[in-house]
């Protein structure tokens, strides 16, 4: 996840006096505190990271972080929310064939092959997104257990929303279908997530081919397709 995607640049703040409204500050420290608090969860967990350690690495004051949010947990969240609604636009980007330069080729992607073909170039950008930024990698995948049952409901919440856009990106309609892609999105989540807790990014990215192959059977047996 490229702090572009998910994760956006933190921007500093210009020395001295300067024209930015209060908002836009706000805006600075958001993007800071989420990336340093990824930053610290690579390092050292959700249990062994402090407010300290995110002010240390952000650069911003004790009084400014709880301007913004209430406790660690709070930051926690702003930050894991955001991880997965920059991951969901990078998805959808990648579903659309954003970056490829052959408008045919996207217009024809219809039927299996299609598809397949779909399924494999969102995938990999999903193995991308995790693999270049594994500060937010691990705190989506890995830290969120131990911050406790609203990060774990957040995490639910998305797993779902990842499972409906894989059926709609398939163009699964029937109740079959659309539980085989909760199934493979479980299924994704559990095969990533040692690769992302070891640091392991050749791990992570292994895991695409079988995947992408599986995905492909299940199309030819017509788990997925209607």
């Amino acid at each position: 996840m490229q702090t572009s995607e998910p994760g956006p640049t933190p921007r500093r703040l210009p020395r001295g006096r300067h024209a930015l409204s209060r908002s836009e500050v706000e805006r600075v420290h958001r993007d800071r505190l989420c990336g340093a608090m990824a930053a610290a969860m690579a390092e050292k967990g959700y249990v062994g990271t402090s407010v300290e350690d995110v002010l240390k690495r952000a650069r911003v004051s004790r009084q400014s972080f709880y301007a913004l949010y209430s406790s660690k947990l709070d930051c926690f969240m702003a930050a894991f929310n955001l991880a997965g609604v920059l991951l969901l636009k990078q998805l959808e980007r990648a579903s659309q064939g954003e970056g490829e330069g052959d408008a045919a080729e996207r217009r024809s992607s219809q039927g299996e092959g299609g598809a397949a073909e779909r399924f494999e170039r969102v995938f990999t950008a999903y193995l991308e997104a995790l693999a270049s930024e594994p500060g937010y990698a691990r705190l989506f995948l890995v830290e969120v257990y131990a911050a406790g049952p609203e990060a774990v409901r957040r995490r639910t919440q998305i797993q779902r929303e990842l499972a409906v856009g894989l059926a709609d990106l398939m163009g699964v309609t029937g109740d079959a279908g659309r539980f085989a892609c909760e199934v493979i999105v479980s299924a994704v989540s559990s095969m990533v997530t040692p690769a992302v807790a070891a640091g392991d990014m050749a791990a992570l990215r292994a895991v695409g081919p079988p995947v992408i192959e599986h995905v492909r059977l299940l199309l030819r047996s017509g788990v997925l397709n209607g």
